[in-house]
């Protein structure tokens, strides 16, 4: 028996990069590639040799030149872009790691929002290209936090003139009469979260100017009922708790030079027993209709802490099994 043929491949860091922001500091990158590979790999200064199975070296080799590429957009690299960038190039897509990773679309304050998924970057592109657009996925894969940093961007460039953002009130029927204090105090918890993802985008002292001005504007859905939105960038959001008769109120606000986004989870769905959500439906409806488009985000595109992709991925396989409710024998996520 034979061993498999080896293959070797010479990388040289461009001079143009100090070989620690590629590798970093104390080779950490670079114990992650290689960790990631099937393949030996040997740094003596600014040469690196690669050896292994040729498929392996390949993929190596396609991974020095995304990373070379993010450290001369000016990004620094981290632990994070190294893991994302090994896993697309796993993926065998078309795209590249480098233009997923260094598309900005919004920068304040030292602070840069980008894609840092394949999929996130699908979803922003096809903000780009269509009128009405539905981010669907579990929580944390940004669905809503890039959908307002593309508002925010249009606003910016005078694409639109202005921002609207909304989600359901109250989990079950927007009751707010049940609830203690003025409007204001009764839906502001549901609309705290649309606040700060703003905070992050804008300057904190323009925002009550902007809202005031009704540039920006942020309030429960009930209160679209009625209106012809305009001229406008406007996002709804938890729409998984929309029944059938709120989303189509919803989408038929649509006026001229507006888009909408909509996002939502539809595996946490809080509506009655028996109310079906009107985000499950819409994409019956709506598959085949031009000028819109699905883009479905999974387990796979959570950018918090690494364990919320995981745990989302095991109630994935739970469900999965049809065993929500029930009791089985546990295997330990690997």
């Amino acid at each position: 028996m034979t061993d498999a043929p080896h293959s070797t491949h010479v990388f040289t860091v461009p001079s143009s990069i100090p070989p620690v922001a590629l590798f970093g500091s104390a080779d950490e990158f670079l114990r992650l590639i290689e960790a990631d590979f099937e393949a030996d790999i040997h740094l003596r200064g600014d040469r690196l040799t690669v050896t292994g199975p040729p498929g392996e070296v390949a993929l190596v080799e396609r991974a020095l030149d995304e990373l070379t590429t993010i450290v001369r957009t000016g990004q620094g690299l981290s632990r994070e872009i190294v893991e994302r960038t090994i896993g697309m190039l796993r993926t065998e897509t078309q795209e590249r790691p480098a233009d997923v990773l260094s598309l900005n679309i919004l920068s304040n304050r030292g602070r840069t929002i980008r894609p840092k998924t394949l999929n996130q970057k699908r979803y922003v592109d096809a903000i780009d290209s269509h009128t009405i657009v539905f981010g669907i996925g579990p929580a944390g894969t940004g669905k809503t936090y890039l959908a307002m940093a593309k508002a925010v961007q249009a606003l910016q460039a005078k694409e639109i003139s202005r921002i609207i953002l909304t989600r359901p009130a109250v989990e079950a029927g927007e009751h707010l009469g049940y609830l203690p204090g003025t409007l204001s105090e009764k839906i502001d918890p549901y609309l705290r979260p649309l606040y700060d993802a703003l905070h992050d985008m804008l300057d904190p002292e323009t925002i009550p100017k902007l809202l005031t001005a009704g540039t920006i504007e942020v309030a429960p859905l009930a209160y679209m009922r009625g209106r012809t939105l305009n001229d406008a960038f406007i996002i709804l959001d938890e729409a998984q708790n929309t029944t059938q008769e709120q989303m189509k109120m919803f989408l038929t606000r649509l006026g001229f030079g507006s888009r909408m986004v909509v996002t939502g989870d539809v595996t946490q769905v809080d509506l009655p027993t028996g109310a079906k959500s009107g985000l499950r439906v819409v994409q019956d409806i709506l598959d085949e209709v031009d000028d819109v488009h699905f883009s479905r985000l999974t387990a796979q595109d959570v950018v918090r802490h690494r364990l919320v992709g995981r745990i989302v991925a095991a109630y994935d396989t739970f469900e999965a099994e049809g065993q929500v409710g029930g009791t089985r024998e546990r295997r330990r996520p690997q």
